[in-house]
This record gives structure tokens, C-alpha cells and sequence, in this order.
């Protein structure tokens, strides 16, 4: 691929935003290869966790603006940020744990394709901005349903209304990032989360996700009877199976996700 790079090792996919010269801004070819790359991914059998990140000590400064940005040139542009929409939407669905490594900016799309992931990891050099307001812009790449949901409505406002820029430690005050390293151990924090991660229980960690993906948009007798559901499905599974033995046997278990 031409804007990105995909690598995989022992269940963990890196996706990695290949266009440092640009800080890793997405132009149309790029929304292009990440929303095949996330389809690819979300079919996979073989990916257990998926780590976006970004080369060149940055990880996203947004859509590209004179590059093309929002897609083919000549599209309608609601077309366009329909086609950018979509790349949001399937990372949103993807069924596996994803995180976001976050060095250097990630500002605009870029900030909300970090916080579209389940987990944010920042060194301590990341920045964080909704900047769209300083470019003329409205907010998005999912970005109004995201921000209320993590930081509360009132922050969401004023992090998207005055676009200013935040460093790393303001964003975990905040909550919108999990955990600020030093940007010498952030790589090595990453694939530890990765691989406890990877080792996990598909099926269970999927269920486990798309329900509190759901939980703000149901009742609690729904979120119960999701769970009911869930449970059901875990314990006719070998993993469940598994698990059970290696407690008895004091080992670790070794899920398969079947």
C-alpha cells in the first residue's frame, strides 16, 4: 500500500500511518487503504488485536486539506465525507480490542480516528486537538458521538467549540486518553497491552465490547438480557471449556476463539 503500513506478529495487527513528510494527514488514497485494511482485519480469523499508530514520531494531523483530503477529486462532497465516514464506521465495528499508539500530534480526524480505538496509549509528547473550528470547519470522523461519550458533554464542547490544542497529561486529566508513558516506554507498553490482550478470549472479549459499545443507547433490562445472551454463548465454547480446566490445573489458558 502506498499510505500505510500493515504488519502482523503472534495475533497483533499494527497498522501504521505511512506518510510522515505529511505527518501522517490522510488524503483520498489513504481513507481508501484504511477502509480495506479495517475490512480486512474485521473478516480475519487470525487478528486478536489491532494497533493503529503513526510513523515519524506523529501519529495523525488530520485530513489533508490540499491533498485531497476528504477523497477522489470530482465526488460530491457529502459522497466524499460519507466515504470517510464509512472508514470511521468500520473501525468502530471492528470486533477485536483496538489502540491507539499515540505519538506526536493527533489533531482533527486524526484525533478521532485515536479516540475511535478502545484504548488510547499516548507518550508524553502526544498533542491532542478537535481543530476543525480553526479551519473553518465542523467536527468529524465520528468525533460528536465520540467526545460526549468519553469526556461528558461540556467538555466535549469546549474541547470542539474553542479547538484548542492539549498536551498529553491534560488529556488523561481529562479522560481522553488511558494511560501517558514516557516516549521511550511507549512502544514497549503497547505490545505488552497487545499480547495480554491477543491472549485473551475472542468471543468473549468481541461480546464484551460491543456491548459496552451499546450500553449508552439501552435500558438496563436490555443490557441484561445481552449479557443473559452472552454468557450463553461463552459457556457452550471450547475457550469457557478451557479456561475452566487451566484454573484447575493453575496454568494459563490458551484460548483459540472457538
Amino acid at each position: 500500500m502506498e499510505t500505510i503500513d500493515v504488519n502482523r506478529s503472534n495475533g497483533v495487527v499494527t497498522v501504521t500511518l505511512n506518510r510522515p513528510a505529511k505527518k501522517n494527514a490522510a488524503n483520498g488514497e489513504m481513507w481508501n487503504e484504511l477502509l480495506e485494511t479495517f475490512r480486512d482485519i474485521g473478516s480475519s480469523g487470525q487478528d486478536r488485536v489491532m494497533v493503529l499508530t503513526g510513523a515519524g514520531g506523529e501519529f495523525c494531523a488530520g485530513a489533508d486539506l490540499t491533498g485531497g483530503g476528504t477523497g477522489a477529486p470530482g465526488r460530491h462532497q457529502l459522497a466524499q465525507m460519507r466515504h470517510v465516514g464509512d472508514v470511521a464506521l468500520t473501525l468502530h465495528r471492528l470486533p477485536i480490542p483496538t489502540i491507539a499508539k499515540v505519538r506526536g500530534v493527533a489533531v482533527g480526524a486524526g484525533c478521532n480516528m485515536a479516540l475511535g480505538c478502545d484504548l488510547v496509549v499516548a507518550s508524553e509528547n502526544a498533542r491532542f486537538s478537535e481543530i476543525f473550528a480553526r479551519r473553518g470547519l465542523s467536527i468529524d470522523f465520528g468525533g460528536s458521538w465520540l467526545l460526549p461519550r468519553i469526556v461528558g458533554m461540556h467538555r466535549a464542547k469546549e474541547l470542539a467549540l474553542f479547538a484548542d490544542i492539549i498536551d498529553a497529561a491534560e488529556a488523561e486529566r481529562i479522560g481522553l486518553v488511558n494511560r501517558v508513558v514516557p516516549d521511550a516506554e511507549l512502544d514497549e507498553f503497547v505490545a505488552t497491552w497487545a499480547a495480554r490482550l491477543a491472549a485473551g478470549p475472542p468471543i468473549a472479549l468481541a461480546m464484551t465490547k460491543r456491548m459496552l459499545d451499546n450500553s449508552l443507547q439501552i435500558t438496563m433490562e436490555e443490557a441484561l438480557d445481552d449479557e443473559g445472551v452472552a454468557q450463553t454463548v461463552n459457556i457452550a465454547t471450547a475457550d469457557t471449556a478451557e479456561a475452566l480446566k487451566a484454573f484447575v490445573e493453575k496454568r494459563e489458558p490458551r484460548f483459540e476463539g472457538h
